[in-house]
């Protein structure tokens, strides 16, 4: 039976579970300083790194989207989630030792030493476009969920922008404050409470669902195995590979591409780096991404397993009409939230903001990192006092967080599915570049023309664009996920093209 989630519950589980966070904060932030904030002192544990990263990897888009998604393409994602473990067998084989022997605090100056200034400030500025518009859109999915819980005309003539304003201006307020001073190493440990919650939620979901249907453990497994998935005929739930290649969810495409996905979106990405480079050393940095990467296949098990349950429950229980749901994406939230009890509406509540904070904070984390190290450039101004730095480093700080606040406002106004996919696709597209980069930095001796590396990392995600909407309308092929690894191999081939020969002697 259907049930309106009551509002309190809302306020009292928010508060409780940030005050929490903030509790834990002050404490890992109290004698911290720049180091603390940039590298977390070369102090972290790596199983608290690696358990924590899980937290870090799955945001409140995947928290929401992954479940729903089951519906429209089954466990067609777990290939893609397999791959993911050959991409961190490659980062802690090449990266790893190569981030570690330089003693980097930014991962992007490897590229100034390598090919020049240009370069590094390409590479930097590819990750911050791309960490900026893809952090603001994972706030705004959570800011909408949580804008979504607030009793509509709760204040009298205030217009939903309004209200939703306030709402993303808390959300950021807090952000802030609970990362402005402990940095990395306020992030590392906070990541381990979250990660441990969001996994409880979805771990108690599967169990309250399947006490709501009467199943047992091996009745859930047959029930999964045996239901048939409407929107894919002659197919069940828990279909894992799809062989069809002209399809962007091709097993093989998926396996490929998740290994080249980790590598740019976690080996290439000072969000995800700064934490590995905050263990003590190589060797336990190393241990951390075997960990993680075990962890990751795991938990997106877990996750795509809690999809098939719900669309099994949906179905059983008249369909989306019947549970008023009008699209995937709004399916676990409205089920927690309102079929299974207060209980799961608060474990689901705050397993998201345990989704959405990490993701978060370590995305503002970074860009200050990135921003105060590769373009202000910390390391080497003598001229800058550490209180100086210290002072621009909690403006800079704030500043992305007005920026992240402006964005989100903006997709508010103009936001639709096609718009937030949008986002993530350019998003995605900037990945590219930076593989292509590091790659032809690592496999050849070569220098480059540096000056042609800004309009490479322009070019490549525009070239790509265009196979990739030829190839769609003309040859019924979809790149999918590989698009990553075309972007990267055409980055490639432009910078083998814009190599410097080594002079004769």
């Amino acid at each position: 039976m259907r049930h309106e989630f009551p509002f309190v519950w809302f306020l009292v589980a928010f508060a409780a579970y940030t005050a929490l966070l903030f509790i834990i904060s002050w404490i890992t932030a109290r004698k911290a300083g720049s180091s603390s904030f940039f590298s977390g002192d070369k102090k972290a544990p790596w199983p608290v790194i690696a358990y924590g990263m899980v937290g870090a990897s799955i945001s409140g888009v995947t928290f929401i989207s992954v479940p729903g998604n089951v519906l429209a393409q089954n466990f067609y994602y777990m290939p893609l989630v397999l791959g993911f473990v050959g991409g961190y067998i490659i980062i802690a084989k090449v990266l790893l030792p190569l981030y570690y022997r330089m003693n980097l605090t930014s991962i992007y100056t490897y590229l100034g030493e390598r090919f020049g200034t240009k370069s590094y400030k390409t590479g930097t500025s590819v990750f911050m476009v791309s960490r900026i518009l893809g952090a603001a859109v994972r706030i705004f999915v959570v800011v909408v969920v949580f804008f979504a819980f607030i009793p509509k005309g709760m204040i009298a003539g205030t217009s939903d922008i309004v209200v939703f304003a306030i709402v993303t201006f808390i959300f950021l307020v807090l952000l802030y404050f609970y990362t402005f001073k402990g940095g990395v190493k306020t992030i590392i440990w906070t990541d381990v409470l979250q990660t441990t919650f969001m996994l409880l939620a979805v771990f108690l979901t599967i169990f309250y669902v399947c006490r709501d249907m009467g199943w047992s453990f091996s009745g859930m497994a047959s029930a999964v195995a045996s239901a048939e998935n409407p929107q894919i005929p002659g197919t069940s739930f828990s279909d894992m590979f799809d062989w069809n290649w002209g399809h962007g969810t091709n097993a093989i495409k998926q396996f490929i591409a998740g290994i080249f996905i980790t590598i740019a979106m976690t080996g290439l990405d000072q969000t995800m780096m700064q934490k590995n480079l905050a263990c003590k050393d190589i060797k336990a940095a190393q241990k951390n991404m075997y960990t993680t990467s075990i962890i990751i296949v795991v938990v997106n098990f877990f996750f795509l397993l809690l999809g098939a349950l719900l669309s099994i429950y949906v179905a059983n229980k008249g369909g989306f009409d019947a549970l008023g749901i009008t699209k995937t994406d709004e399916m676990f939230p409205t089920i927690a939230s309102q079929y299974l009890g207060v209980g799961v509406g608060i474990l689901f509540l705050i397993g998201l903001i345990s989704a959405s904070y990490p993701s978060a904070g370590g995305a503002l984390t970074s860009l200050t990192t990135s921003f105060c190290v590769d373009f202000i450039g910390f390391n080497n101004r003598s001229d800058l006092t550490v209180e100086r730095k210290e002072k621009m480093r909690k403006w800079i700080h704030a500043g992305f967080a007005f920026l992240f606040f402006i964005i989100i406002l903006v997709l508010f106004i103009v936001s639709n599915d096609a718009v937030v996919n949008l986002v993530y696709k350019l998003a995605s597209y900037t990945y590219g570049p930076l593989l292509g980069l590091f790659f032809f930095g690592i496999l050849t001796k070569y220098k480059i023309k540096d000056g042609a590396t800004p309009y490479i990392a322009v070019g490549a995600p525009l070239l790509c664009l265009i196979i990739n909407l030829i190839g769609k309308k003309y040859l019924g092929f979809d790149l999918g996920f590989t698009l990553l690894i075309v972007n990267g191999a055409i980055t490639f081939l432009a910078l083998w093209l814009c190599r410097i020969k080594p002079s004769a002697k």
